[in-house]
């Protein structure tokens, strides 16, 4: 009948799906599912960083003495470098005055820190003697050892290279707990050089996946409710909304195309106790200059799309 309101006649679900963020039709139909993935993924990352904060601290220089001191008996590692926070750029906690690093194609440096030691100068015995004798020991002592993959080089005993030598480099990976030994032996006989460098550093917590895993649901069901009402108000805009959404998705999956098949191929050829953290896989924050210029791009979308409409 004229007049009827038939917005209660509709089935319930289609009235909740209308709230929620339905996209419009055309290209909205593509980027908007896009959107509200990536912004899942986002906040997944942000979600299971927070939940690192639970992580023990690095291991102490008398944890990490011990360690060494059982795993490579005989070897002067110097002394044991500690570090100043649990995930650092160039070794430094994070700070104001390394976000210009980490915008401006540094950010990749901002990694979970470790605690070191080296031993400089030729190996006092055969390279292979100390992995073998690492694993026998690392093994005995409750360990999981996986088996190390060995990379052949050249190295030069002057400037000019006159004499090259072969040259091996064994990457040995253990865990025990929530402590991962990663360690790199060389047969190289320069003095100045380091045959052995090893560092300790803890597994991800506990609470990382679970909070990574609630935070990609919630995530994406937000941006699914946002960017589908953003879409059904640009066509009165003639379309700037979509396009400034349309860029802001492109920006933010670009360094996620890249960063997954790289990291794969990594983790494939060496072996990995525990995965990246969640970010890394999103190419981030190697890539946070794509990530806030997309940002910006939101944002104005958004605000365009909030603007109230000029009624006829």
């Amino acid at each position: 009948m004229p007049g009827t309101d038939t917005s209660a006649a509709r089935p319930f679900g289609r009235r909740l799906l209308h709230r929620l963020g339905r996209p419009s039709t055309g290209a909205a139909v593509v980027w908007v599912p896009l959107a509200a993935v990536v912004c899942g993924l986002f906040t997944g990352a942000s979600a299971s960083r927070a939940a690192w904060e639970t992580s023990r601290p690095q291991p102490d220089r008398a944890e990490a003495g011990a360690v060494l001191t059982m795993a490579f008996p005989g070897h002067d590692l110097g002394e044991i470098d500690t570090p100043p926070a649990l995930f650092v750029v160039y070794g430094h906690a994070l700070r104001p005055g390394t976000v210009k690093t980490l915008v401006l194609g540094d950010g990749g440096e901002y990694q979970e820190s470790a605690t070191s030691a080296a031993a400089v100068g030729a190996p006092p015995v055969p390279a292979e003697q100390i992995v073998a004798v690492a694993r026998d020991r690392l093994t005995d002592a409750g360990w999981t050892v996986y088996d190390p993959p060995v990379a052949e080089g050249i190295s030069c005993a002057d400037k000019v290279c006159a004499t090259p030598l072969a040259i091996t480099d064994t990457t040995l990976v253990a865990r025990r707990g929530d402590t991962i030994l990663n360690a790199s032996i060389s047969s190289q006989t320069t003095a100045d050089a380091s045959y052995l460098a090893v560092e300790l550093h803890r597994a991800p917590p506990p609470l990382v996946v679970p909070a990574g895993v609630l935070g990609t649901l919630l995530g994406a069901v937000a941006g699914w409710w946002v960017f589908g009402w953003a879409s059904r108000r640009s066509a009165p805009r003639g379309g700037a909304v979509g396009v400034l959404l349309g860029v802001a998705v492109a920006l933010w999956w670009l360094p996620v195309l890249l960063a997954v098949p790289s990291l794969l191929r990594h983790h494939r050829g060496e072996p990995h106790p525990a995965w990246h953290p969640f970010w890394e896989w999103l190419g981030q924050p190697a890539a946070s200059l794509l990530f806030l210029v997309g940002a910006v791009c939101a944002l104005l979308g958004l605000g365009l799309a909030a603007v109230p409409r000029r009624e006829r």
